[in-house]
């Protein structure tokens, strides 16, 4: 899944619904059959939920573009709407074919967290704060920096699973001699 510009072209073929223009002027044309209301999944603030469209454009055969991939697989278009808005947001799918929209949505939700996780490597660990003149000094950083990121998330998650309780131990005292 790859999030594109309004103006992208997209173009489909063999398909019993025709596309072709932009992914705005696509978005345009679609009517309120088109899109279901569903969630993106659990965010700060409670279920993420966005109206969503999806169009498949062109069965492929993977392996004539990863020789690792086989099978037919599906080139579409995925388009999120804000609830309260309307503003558009716009995806580029490939996914293996039969892919329902509620496994790209959930996919698509994913992207939220690691955005997150790429802020929080550049504030809290300088993943930006390199000044390096080669590949093999930005590699080093961004591996270091990505070692430090999963070690003190590993760290929070430790810290944050409850502890069990400790067993209350029963102390007999014997008793004193006189």
């Amino acid at each position: 899944m790859l999030g594109v510009n309004a103006n992208r072209p997209f173009n489909s073929w063999d398909k019993p619904q025709p596309v072709a223009g932009t992914a705005a002027a696509i978005a345009g044309k679609l009517s309120p059959d088109n899109w279901a209301r569903l969630s993106a999944g659990e965010g700060t603030k409670g279920e993420r939920l966005h109206d969503w469209a999806y169009l498949e454009l062109a069965d492929l055969d993977a392996a004539e573009y990863n020789d690792a991939l086989d099978g037919q697989w599906t080139r579409g278009l995925l388009i999120r709407r804000n609830i309260a808005d309307g503003d558009l947001a716009y995806f580029s799918t490939w996914c293996p074919a039969g892919t329902g929209i509620e496994t790209l949505v959930r996919v698509e939700g994913h992207r939220w967290a690691i955005e997150d996780s790429f802020e929080t490597a550049k504030n809290e660990l300088g993943l930006d704060h390199n000044e390096t003149r080669s590949w093999h000094g930005w590699h080093r950083h961004v591996s270091l920096v990505m070692l430090a990121f999963a070690m003190m998330a590993a760290i929070r998650s430790r810290a944050d699973t409850v502890t069990p309780p400790k067993s209350l131990v029963r102390i007999i005292s014997k008793p004193r001699r006189r």
